[in-house]
């Protein structure tokens, strides 16, 4: 649900491809914002439609449905849509980004509110994960936990801020600088 993750969707899509194939690639979940039903403050709002604007005007391609600010009730709850995540790479490793894909297509184009767990069980439905299974898992003990060390795994990485990029070799931690625009750019320093 990080909107400069949205962003950075059509360029990681062309470095995926580009990339050598001895080089694996992992996601990892920072998180963002914990759980909470209390709507959102009309301040962060704000805030948020004006960030998705500024995306806008540095990534003309980005679309954001704007219908979502008045359709939903928005709430500052990311953490669920995180476990989606973990949920769906525990039925199969496929599904992981399939899911990251449909949980930002509801939310910046569909404007569907993915903090809400019947978005995220309907998006676990359209992409053909076992449902009952999914329900269980989101709700887990286990898959909480998960979240919580991928959290604190991403707090130790070289990085500021999502999304971020980080190679490892050599047993070091090579942060890898992030362009919108130019997907050579990422590929240069990851081969170098």
């Amino acid at each position: 649900m990080c909107s400069w993750c949205w962003a950075f969707k059509p360029i990681w899509q062309k470095v995926i491809v580009k990339l050598p194939n001895y080089i694996n690639t992992k996601y990892l979940l920072g998180g963002l914002a914990p759980d909470t039903d209390e709507p959102m403050p009309e301040k962060t709002r704000e805030h948020i439609k004006e960030n998705w604007k500024r995306i806008q005007n540095a990534v003309p391609e980005t679309e954001f449905n704007f219908d979502f600010w008045h359709s939903n009730e928005p709430k500052r709850s990311t953490y669920i849509a995180c476990r989606a995540v973990i949920s769906s790479r525990i039925q199969h490793s496929k599904f992981e980004t399939t899911m990251i894909e449909g949980i930002q297509h509801a939310y910046y184009l569909e404007a569907q509110n993915p903090s809400n767990e019947n978005v995220l069980i309907g998006i676990a439905e359209k992409i053909g994960l076992n449902v009952k299974r999914f329900k269980e898992d989101l709700n887990s003990t286990k898959v909480n936990n998960s979240l919580k060390n991928e959290i604190e795994l991403s707090r130790m990485m070289p990085i500021n801020g999502f999304p971020s990029l980080v190679l490892s070799k050599d047993n070091e931690l090579i942060r890898i600088g992030i362009s919108y625009l130019d997907d050579n750019y990422i590929i240069n320093q990851i081969i170098a």
